[in-house]
């Protein structure tokens, strides 16, 4: 019989789906802090008293410190354990929201919210290292990464609603102390719940020449990127980080091929299924902060809608995004693969986004709003999930921190480079309009804002074409069986799945 020529499966965690709501709970801190505390910043600026030009480092100093130390993250959660790492995760995360929501300066405020990011990237890899490693049944894991992926992308429009809930309802320090009670279940969650993997035979040290070269490239990266929109391509403090970045990558490929123990093995980059997958969240990460970004100006400075009414507005968003993600997780992506299915998603991306540039002053949101937002949450539903499971497929154990790392690698640099990249689209958009209609009235000024929007929509659309097309060309047919890094019949722990 065929079943066996093969490696006997290891037998199913009988709490897998408890482990899996754990898994969840960590993942949405993560999430949601990328977008909770953007509502809360008029009002901590205010009681505070920091200027306008340094509230921009309240997201830069969390940014920042999640992108450049995704990477070391997911390492160490596979030398030294994940339900160690996580529980570490959990517990320091919270300590740097709670020292945020008690903050009575702005420097302290900026230090937890470095704290949050740099135990956020300790976190983040290791839940989805976690998911990847707990279930073993091909049909469950795609039910658990399409849960996983909804989270992921839902995350935050979630944030956006919580945020205006909370500052609305009780104060902004809440919307960092907020991270404390969900900690508490994740916690709870995790001695309970989270098995502990044994170690492998084979110790592995830190790589920490790697290690060095990676941060420091992510960290211009990121850096670079930051300052794109508020200084410009050619300013120092833009090119210098973004050269550095690339120096230091070049050097950091280098160092991968000739040490004995890398961080990262470039075969896990190499492969053509993980590659696209990993393409294919960096651009639906730029693509997902343009909607969250400027249609919350719109339904804010536009529609003159209040904190909680935007975050109410994302709802129907989200309700499609989880539908898509079950759907195509379990039913579709098994039937017809990603280089199908990932290409429709960049689609009905980019549809949404055109659908969005009709918006103007008078707009309803039954109507106009709605729609376009189910659209793309049905496109990020289709995209999101299937390139997670795609990306952290076929990974040895002993590497699937460091994969996972690399899909929040991608969305963090991707969201990055959207926000930075629309919004110059934006105010150059905005400028060439207001400089072709003079004299400057208040309806000018609504206009040249909506034709900076509409302007962020038409690249953005662009965006998520260019996705379709890399998704269906580099994706495969169907996968070869067999593992990245390693053997499944010796880690016993890594389902291929079927595209």
């Amino acid at each position: 019989m065929s079943e066996n020529l093969a490696p006997s499966a290891p037998p199913a965690d009988p709490r897998r789906w408890l482990t899996l709501g754990v898994v969840g709970l960590a993942q949405l801190m993560v999430v949601l802090d990328a977008t909770v505390v953007n509502i809360a910043l008029p009002s901590a600026q205010s009681e505070l008293g920091f200027s306008d030009a340094d509230r921009q480092w309240i997201i830069t100093a969390y940014s920042l410190a999640f992108g450049s130390l995704l990477l070391l993250g997911g390492r160490l959660s596979d030398l030294l354990g994940r339900k160690t790492m996580f529980v570490i995760g959990v517990i320091g995360f919270a300590a740097a929201s709670a020292l945020g929501g008690a903050a009575g300066s702005f420097g302290l405020l900026v230090t937890a919210r470095a704290l949050q990011g740099a135990f956020g990237a300790l976190l983040a890899p290791t839940a989805l290292a976690v998911l990847t490693t707990t279930f073993t049944n091909p049909k469950e894991k795609a039910q658990a990464f399409g849960v996983f992926g909804a989270i992921a992308g839902a995350g935050g429009a979630i944030g956006l609603l919580l945020g205006g809930v909370l500052t609305q309802t009780l104060d902004w320090r809440w919307n960092l102390y907020i991270n404390d009670v969900i900690a508490v279940f994740a916690l709870l969650g995790a001695f309970v719940f989270v098995r502990r993997a044994p170690r492998s035979a084979d110790r592995a040290r830190l790589d920490l020449v790697g290690t060095a070269l990676v941060t420091g490239a992510l960290f211009g990266l990121v850096f670079g990127i930051t300052h794109i929109e508020s200084d410009g391509w050619g300013a120092a403090i833009t090119w210098i980080p973004l050269t550095a970045f690339v120096v230091l990558a070049v050097a950091f490929v280098l160092w991968q091929r000739r040490t004995t123990d890398p961080i990262l093995p470039l075969s896990i980059l190499l492969d053509r299924n993980r590659g696209a997958a990993y393409l294919s969240i960096l651009i639906a990460g730029i693509g997902m902060f343009g909607v969250f970004l400027f249609v919350t100006y719109y339904m804010q400075s536009t529609l003159g809608y209040t904190p909680i009414q935007t975050g109410l507005g994302f709802l129907p968003m989200i309700g499609m995004l989880v539908i898509a993600a079950q759907l195509g997780t379990t039913r579709l992506v098994p039937r017809f693969g990603p280089k199908v299915l990932v290409p429709i998603g960049m689609v009905l991306g980019a549809v949404g986004m055109v659908y969005l540039t009709h918006l103007d002053v008078h707009s309803g949101y039954a109507a106009d709003v709605m729609p376009p937002l189910m659209v793309l949450g049905a496109g990020m539903g289709t995209i999101i999930p299937a390139s997670m499971q795609n990306a952290t497929a076929r990974v040895d154990a002993q590497f699937a921190g460091v994969a996972s790392a690399l899909v929040n690698t991608s969305q963090q640099v991707g969201g990055s480079i959207g926000t930075a990249l629309l919004n110059t689209v934006a105010a150059g958009a905005v400028t060439a309009y207001l400089e072709d209609h003079t004299p400057l009235t208040k309806a000018t000024a609504a206009d040249a804002t909506l034709a900076g929007y509409d302007a962020a929509y038409w690249w953005g659309a662009g965006v998520f074409l260019l996705g379709a097309v890399v998704a269906a060309l580099l994706f495969r047919r169907r996968e070869r069986t067999g593992s990245i890094a390693g053997s499944t019949a010796e880690q016993g722990s890594v389902t291929p799945s079927v595209a």
